[in-house]
């Protein structure tokens, strides 16, 4: 006759502190990506570097081979060097169009503003709904990315109110006169609440903190209705000595949404490259060996873990469930803050500068539940999917609650035991 909360509440006399159904999957992501990357022994390889040039434009380039040791490395830069060219085996060019970016949710937003200003989840939750109550940003509990066509009908008018703000102006005028693109546009995928936008009303006295979320729902405004980025993307292969070395490189033809906040693509490294023709030959500048490392996953950061608590179907084994929860994950938008700040308030993780990890009594908990039906993100995730249908009418409420009453007699009898 015990509901979920009551039966763990028990199991937390054997140690284990009443931890939920949505916080324990949470924590065991924690730790099994902090145990991995703390066990994680590094390879180290080489590869060859050239540098060569045209035009007065210097490029460098690194060898498709990996080498397992200095020695054959060296062996096959002797090659290379011997040679004293280098010579355009192969060179693709093709244009590339970039939609822009979909409107934020509030989890897409928790993610930027962690990454991008060191806000935790909760701190950017507390600042949109001070945004919200002061009728400058909507509703933000949202977990829909779009809007309805009755919403689209008003983006012209919030285009036209950033012009009045100094930081938006020039490129809100210029949007003004663009089609607007109508990626974000989709009734069906609205759920109870459309995605983030300002409001009609012009923001004053805002906190520091306040504007800095404020400008970046505004910036995606203007981005997801901008034209599209499009680049003209240049793959070469260069041979030297026998070895084949690639680079790519990109020229902007159109800025699109990219030019409303002026920013490169993150971890996307772009060279400059010259004119270049397939089978013309360039004298080698330079060649060299260069040592590497393979690299661990890193350490969970709140953007990155809202990622995984968004999207924890896609790394399932089971295909079928996989393909199932597609669009379900651990939470809400509007809980996954609270999920993630219950953790630090029962010290169970800790912040290392932006990254999230286990304190001693969280691995404990880890060891203690990790093989156990508690710890089971399949199961959290599939109990979301069925608590949508639930709420359509596809799935029996009576049925999912003996189902959970079972499972709770067997955690509690794992807990126990």
């Amino acid at each position: 006759g015990l509901n979920a909360t009551q039966a763990l509440s028990i199991a937390a006399g054997q140690g284990i502190y009443s931890l939920g159904r949505v916080q324990t999957p949470t924590l065991m992501m924690i730790c099994s990506r902090y145990l991995e990357n703390r066990d994680f022994t590094p390879q180290t390889y080489f590869r060859l570097k050239v540098t060569a040039e045209k035009d007065g434009t210097p490029f460098a380039a690194l060898s498709e081979l990996r080498y397992e040791t200095l020695p054959a490395a060296n062996a096959a830069l002797g090659a290379v060097t011997a040679t004293g060219t280098v010579e355009v085996a192969d060179l693709q060019r093709r244009e590339v169009s970039q939609e822009p970016p979909l409107l934020y949710d509030l989890t897409a937003l928790q993610k930027e503003a962690n990454g991008k200003l060191d806000f935790s989840a909760d701190k950017t939750l507390t600042l949109a709904q001070s945004l919200y109550e002061k009728k400058v940003l909507s509703y933000p509990r949202s977990g829909s990315r779009y809007i309805s066509e009755d919403v689209f009908e008003e983006i012209p008018s919030r285009i036209t109110l950033l012009q009045q703000y100094p930081r938006f102006a020039a490129i809100a005028s210029a949007l003004r006169d663009t089609p607007l693109n109508r990626r974000p546009v989709d009734d069906a995928k609205v759920t109870d609440h459309h995605a983030l936008l300002v409001t009609e009303n012009l923001p004053e006295g805002l906190s520091q903190d306040e504007r800095a979320i404020y400008e970046m729902v505004a910036a995606r405004l203007l981005e997801a209705f901008s034209p599209h980025c499009v680049k003209e993307m240049t793959e070469v292969a260069l041979s030297a000595g026998g070895e084949i070395f690639t680079i790519k490189g990109a020229v902007v033809k159109s800025a699109g949404w990219r030019a409303v906040r002026g920013e490169p693509e993150e971890e996307v490294e772009e060279t400059t490259l010259p004119e270049l023709q397939t089978d013309e030959t360039l004298p080698l500048l330079a060649s060299e060996t260069v040592e590497k490392q393979t690299k661990p996953k890193p350490l969970h950061t709140e953007s990155s873990l809202l990622s995984a608590m968004e999207h924890c179907g896609r790394e399932l084994r089971d295909d079928e469930l996989r393909d199932s929860l597609k669009g379900n994950g651990i939470g809400t938008p509007a809980t996954r803050a609270s999920i993630i700040e219950t953790l630090f308030a029962r010290d169970y993780i800790r912040r290392d500068k932006k990254n999230l990890v286990p304190t001693e009594k969280g691995l404990a908990v880890y060891d203690t539940v990790k093989d156990k039906k508690i710890a089971d993100v399949e199961m959290t995730a599939a109990w979301e999917e069925t608590l949508a249908k639930i709420e359509t009418g596809e799935a029996d409420a009576p049925s999912f609650r003996r189902d959970i009453e079972i499972y709770t007699a067997q955690v509690v009898a794992e807990l126990l035991s």
